[in-house]
């Protein structure tokens, strides 16, 4: 039975048909995501930073190397015309090691993530979708992941390496990293699991692997995305912190946390060795989680 709404008083006396205006949403942004200050900046500075990553020559200069170039007769010199960024307690122009740092840094947080990202979507889709012993099993794991600090639990790991390079950082960060990502896709199956498109594919006879395939995993990846591009800037930091604790790279390897672990002992006589690795640290980290935010606002309503 349909509901009626009765004109109003003026529309009877006039004869003419009552109009209601449209009802209005509410606006939770303002124009399109890649005009928004906010995704602009973040935007601009993660992608300077891959840049940096994958091209170093193009900001250190066409064939710059970190270790050429070394007097070791100047040493903690203080930025100057010919060295904007000072010089090393070896000699070498710091601004090409600080450009260079950027590699290892920024790979390790890109590849963990992107580990985490797929584990966390086959694990939580298959705990989600299935249920019962399936989702015991996997959520008695992350709850054994989750009983080791994160931080104490890499530090563990990595002592068990003499020479830790790039790739045994990501490695021991990255068995770690998974489990908030598995509970967060989980949730976010189990909610489009009973949606009623996934429910019609049940009754019309899809199979599991199909509807997994075609409906779960592509309308529960989004939120785990964005979740996983706010986390970006803290594996970043994570590396920087167990480098700086010496638990982490190990020379030959060029890296901010190193950079900074070096100029501990020099903080005094040599503050530029701390300030611009530093600096390069922080614009990165905030720059990524920005960016992970903006994507937020943008892709999970659950977020604004």
């Amino acid at each position: 039975m349909s509901q009626t709404t009765e004109p109003t008083a003026s529309a009877v006396a006039t004869g003419e048909p009552e109009t209601f205006p449209p009802r209005q949403r509410k606006k939770t942004n303002h124009g399109p995501l890649w005009l928004r200050p906010r995704f602009l900046i973040s935007g601009t500075i993660v992608v300077l930073m891959l840049l940096m990553a994958a091209f170093p020559q193009l900001f250190a200069g066409l064939g710059s190397d970190p270790n050429a170039n070394c007097n070791v007769m100047e040493t903690n010199q203080a930025p100057s015309a010919e060295h904007i960024f000072g010089v090393d307690i070896q000699g070498c122009d710091y601004y090409t090691n600080v450009i260079y740092g950027a590699r290892a840094s920024i790979l390790v947080g890109i590849v963990v993530t992107a580990i985490s990202f797929v584990v966390a979507a086959i694990l939580g889709a298959l705990a989600g979708y299935f249920g019962g012993w399936v989702d015991v099993i996997i959520s008695r794991a992350c709850d054994m992941a989750f009983g080791l600090p994160f931080i104490l639990a890499a530090i563990v790991v990595l002592q068990l390496f003499s020479e830790r390079t790039v790739w045994t950082v990501i490695f021991a960060l990255a068995l770690f990293n998974w489990p908030g990502g598995v509970r967060f896709m989980r949730s976010s199956v189990m909610e489009v699991r009973n949606r009623e498109y996934v429910q019609a594919s049940m009754l019309l006879g899809a199979s599991k692997t199909r509807i997994i395939k075609s409906h779960i995993i592509p309308n529960s990846l989004t939120p785990l995305l964005v979740l996983q591009t706010l986390g970006v800037g803290g594996v970043i930091s994570a590396e920087a912190g167990l480098t700086f604790i010496g638990i982490g790279l190990t020379p030959p390897s060029v890296s901010w946390g190193l950079q900074l672990a070096a100029a501990r002992d020099y903080i005094s006589a040599a503050p530029h060795l701390l300030v611009f690795p530093a600096l390069f640290l922080t614009v990165t980290v905030l720059g990524f989680v920005l960016f992970g935010e903006a994507l937020r606002d943008e892709f999970d309503p659950k977020g604004k």
